[in-house]
């Protein structure tokens, strides 16, 4: 072994802590966790030229608007559960061969490519990044898949030293990591490269795609948002029934003299956002309660689960973070009874406030207020309640929209 390689399987670790983020967030490992990464993204946010690289670009608390994001949505699960079973199915096959002593592996999907587990790998990293969409992952994806090639031509090297000219004729036969057609093609398209620019240049325009696709996704995802907008105050409807009830009731909700006032002394641009009362993700918005600073109860593995294995049933509005929309005793079971979570947005952005959009740019920093609770139907306010700073995950960026 190179002394290369505990380095890059070290990077390679690193990508996939930070993806998985998601799935120890609300673990009993999370206070662990965010002692180690929060000062990574709080490193990121602190500078406008990285802060980009903390931030999300799919819908993660909002049900994904549009036929194209919630396919995209599905998508994400399929890819991180295929990519994951694949690459179960090659490890048995790669063991199988190697504790039997019947040579290298060379049918199945290996009869395909050399690196189905790297391919595998890869398009599990993908699926990672659309279901815990932040930007970073995105980068530490495309620096992986860099970091598999040296890998794949590091145990090639090897596989020849071992197998001889029976290695050699299966790597002319075989791509690398897509069906040797594929390869010829792509190399065909390298080919007035010198051979020492082939590679950075293919892993270089790997990267601006993932980049710039990721940016391209977060623009159409703004552009599609529910949102409710009376030029200063807007209101994103986190679940999209929530929609209607907005344009018909916002504009009285704020004339209401406690909120009224309170906007008043926020000043500047104010984003809102309306949920269920016991909605359970609502600590990403702000510190409403400590019953939903969710890292600190660790008891919704189930949630998480269900994030992964049943996109269909969360795009029907059945995901557990959804299931408390009417839960709960009293006022707060009525299915007309909201919460409405206020906050001041400062931006980088020169938008103005007749621009809603430009409460999401990159670099916003969200100030929460208050929040009240509100009957819809017979616009009943049950509960005001002041704000302190930060989220329910502290200081660590969470998820705009």
């Amino acid at each position: 072994m190179s002394k290369s390689r505990p380095l890059i399987g070290s990077a390679i670790v690193l990508y996939f802590v930070i993806g998985l983020e998601v799935l120890v967030m609300i673990s009993p490992f999370a206070a662990f966790f965010y002692a180690a990464f929060s000062p990574v993204l709080l490193f990121f946010a602190r500078w406008p030229a990285t802060h980009w690289l903390a931030d999300f670009f799919l819908p993660h608390m909002v049900l994904p608007p549009g036929a194209f994001l919630k396919t995209l949505r599905v998508a994400g699960s399929i890819l991180f559960v295929g990519g994951a079973l694949v690459f179960l199915i090659c490890a048995v096959q790669v063991y199988f061969h190697k504790f039997s002593r019947r040579g290298p592996a060379l049918r199945g999907l290996y009869a395909w490519i050399r690196h189905p587990q790297y391919a595998a790998l890869a398009i599990t990293g993908l699926g990672l990044a659309i279901l815990w969409p932040r930007f970073l992952t995105v980068v530490l994806w495309t620096v992986m898949v860099g970091l598999y090639y040296i890998l794949a031509r590091d145990e090639e090297r090897r596989m020849m030293a071992t197998f001889g000219d029976q290695y050699r004729a299966y790597m002319s036969r075989t791509g690398m990591f897509v069906p040797k057609a594929v390869e010829d093609v792509l190399a065909r398209i390298l080919s007035p490269l010198s051979p020492a620019l082939r590679v950075p240049v293919a892993l270089t325009l790997i990267l601006a795609l993932t980049i710039g696709s990721a940016f391209a996704l977060r623009a159409y995802t703004v552009a599609l948002l529910p949102l409710w907008s009376n030029g200063r105050v807007s209101v994103l409807a986190v679940l999209p029934g929530d929609a209607t009830m907005l344009q018909h009731r916002m504009e009285d909700v704020l004339q209401m003299p406690e909120v009224e006032s309170r906007l008043a002394k926020a000043g500047g641009a104010v984003l809102g956002y309306i949920v269920p009362v016991q909605y359970v993700m609502q600590g990403m918005i702000a510190d409403t309660d400590p019953a939903y600073r969710l890292y600190e109860h660790h008891q919704t593995m189930a949630m998480i689960a269900d994030w992964i294995f049943h996109p269909f049933r969360h795009l029907e509005g059945g995901h557990a973070m959804m299931h408390h929309a009417t839960v709960g005793v009293g006022a707060a079971a009525s299915p007309t009874v909201r919460r409405i979570i206020f906050l001041r947005v400062a931006s980088s952005d020169d938008g103005s406030a007749s621009q809603p959009s430009s409460l999401f740019a990159v670099g916003a920093v969200r100030a929460p207020q208050f929040f009240i609770d509100v009957d819809m139907h017979t616009l009943t306010l049950l509960e005001v309640r002041e704000l302190g700073p930060g989220t329910g995950w502290g200081r660590v960026p969470t998820p705009m929209f």
